[in-house]
């Protein structure tokens, strides 16, 4: 301004500065109050369920994983708002199995999907079954979401970064004592022998899925059979010991079917969503590879494989159930590497929004949950804007820098002669504790829902909860109650829809029991 000096004008410039930042923040919180006060509960039923479950995923890497998304745009990062962000309704859950205060991926997607908690290890089964005993399980079988779904009519799938028989799918459609008895090949002679059967064989016996994507070969096919990826690699070579080649049974099962098997991504783009009725696509022996390490020629990314899903089963006009998991956040956590578990994130989230792009929100119930979460911890006063994945400005008491992100324990653990190494031109993230693979923490994890019946995802809640949440929504399962006498929907001007109470004929056992009262009540006038 005329008549000032340059000091003060540089005065009136930074008040003026702070001036607008004030303004902005209250601007930005108005904003934001005004979109809850807006807000109306959407009470219909879901007429599909979009699942989309982050294995390790816990706050800390949820955070960090928003920053790091931001800076791959060329932002500061802590601004950015994720997909998941926009969530209306969120809520904390907590994560510990029946025997152990911090879980395992078994016991705790036996609890979300199946909606009873259990014992560590242990895969669709209640907390009688004991880890490791086949025989323990028997009679203590719990099914999941999925079935229930699928019982309702309902089209289900399975979308994973890892092998289709890990822990978290497999709770979908698999009771086993043990998570780790993918084929035949991995479980002792006692176990087969007092019957039980491994999860491979358990995904084609169990439930009619219609979609599987993943990965997981090798647990299909007879011991030695070749990769057609990777036909010099002994370790991806078939495993099973019983002969049986599962792929080729799975196309004998859908024969008179549209159904299509393929493990590359040609394959996999010429499926014609409009016309499959069933997708096996297993890409890679075990688990895929991480995101940043994908070869987009051979593999689609989990956007692609979500849409690929969703495309083939939302056909069905009476709904689809549907699990999308972002598997391979945990495993790069267990090695200790937060460069590969942040993009798998940011890949995570991505997905995420092409579910949404792809349903309408007042009949698609959208969760994104967490199982577990990691000893991975943000620290050290970074500056804004400053990587993620770099180090932070102060340094320890040793007189060394240390890393924004670090882990309690695992591979990480650097001590050579009493000192810490000096990361000052390379590194990676540190650990406190030295294993050989990091473990998981036991924290509560976010839950967080939009579409029908969101709000019933508030709170603190058990872990177990979810999986009833989620039914009473679609009215799937034994719990019927939110059906009866709504049988029709209205749109009204905010593009929601409100079911009409309207005399219509109630589902499932809610009919029975209808019946049975008016007869009761016919009985009684008459006496």
């Amino acid at each position: 301004p005329p008549g000032l000096n340059k000091y003060q004008s540089a005065g009136v410039l930074i008040l003026l500065t702070d001036l607008h930042r004030m303004r902005f923040w209250r601007s930005e919180a108005q904003k934001s109050l005004q979109s809850v006060l807006d807000r109306k509960l959407n009470s219909n039923i879901a007429k599909n369920i979009l699942f989309f479950l982050g294995d390790g995923m816990g706050i800390t890497t949820y955070t960090a994983a928003r920053i790091l998304k931001g800076q791959l745009q060329n932002q500061t990062g802590e601004e950015t708002v994720m997909t998941m962000d926009t969530f209306p309704s969120v809520g904390l859950v907590k994560t510990y199995s029946v025997d152990f205060q911090i879980p395992d991926s078994a016991a705790t997607a036996t609890a979300y999907l199946c909606g009873v908690k259990t014992n560590l290890n242990t895969i669709g089964v209640s907390a009688a079954a004991r880890n490791g005993v086949c025989k323990t399980q028997k009679g203590n079988e719990v099914t999941s979401i999925l079935k229930w779904a699928k019982d309702a009519g309902k089209s289900v799938g399975i979308v994973t970064t890892t092998r289709v028989q890990h822990a978290t799918p497999a709770a979908t459609y698999a009771h086993s004592a043990s998570r780790k008895w993918y084929s035949d090949a991995d479980m002792p002679d006692a176990a087969k022998n007092e019957g039980c059967t491994d999860i491979a064989a358990q995904l084609l016996k169990n439930i009619d899925i219609d979609v599987i994507i993943g990965g997981g070969r090798k647990y299909m096919t007879p011991k030695g059979t070749k990769d057609p990826e990777y036909p010099r690699d002994f370790f991806s070579r078939g495993k099973r010991k019983d002969g049986r080649n599962l792929i080729d049974e799975w196309k004998i099962m859908k024969t008179g079917k549209v159904a299509h098997y393929v493990w590359n991504k040609t394959d996999f783009d010429a499926v014609n969503p409009e016309t499959t009725d069933y997708l096996m696509a297993l890409f890679e022996p075990g688990d895929l590879r991480f995101e940043a390490e994908r070869d987009p020629s051979m593999d689609p990314s989990i956007v692609e494989t979500t849409e690929k899903a969703i495309r083939i089963l939302q056909k069905n006009p009476k709904g689809f159930f549907l699990l999308v998991e972002g598997g391979r956040i945990d495993q790069a956590h267990h090695a200790g590497r937060a460069y590969m578990a942040l993009h798998e994130t940011v890949a995570f989230d991505y997905a995420i929004a092409k579910g949404l792009e792809l349903t309408k929100e007042h009949e698609t119930l959208t969760i994104v949950m967490a199982d577990h979460s990691h000893t991975v911890t943000f620290n050290g006063y970074p500056f804004r804007g400053q990587s993620i994945l770099g180090k932070s400005p102060l340094w320890a008491t040793d007189l060394m820098p240390y890393t924004t992100l670090m882990y309690g324990n695992g591979p990480g653990h650097k001590i050579t002669n009493g000192k810490r190494p000096d990361i000052s031109d390379d590194y990676i993230q540190l650990s406190a504790v030295p294993t050989e693979s990091a473990t998981h923490s036991g924290e509560d994890v976010a839950v967080l829902a939009r579409g029908p019946m969101a709000h019933l995802f508030q709170g603190v809640q058990e872990q177990n909860y979810i999986a009833h949440a989620m039914a009473y929504a679609a009215c799937v399962g034994a719990d019927l109650r939110h059906c009866q006498g709504k049988t029709k929907t209205s749109v009204d001007h905010t593009g929601f829809t409100e079911n009409a109470n309207v005399a219509g004929r109630p589902c499932g056992s809610v009919a029975l029991l209808s019946s049975l009262l008016s007869v009761l009540l016919a009985l009684t006038i008459l006496m």
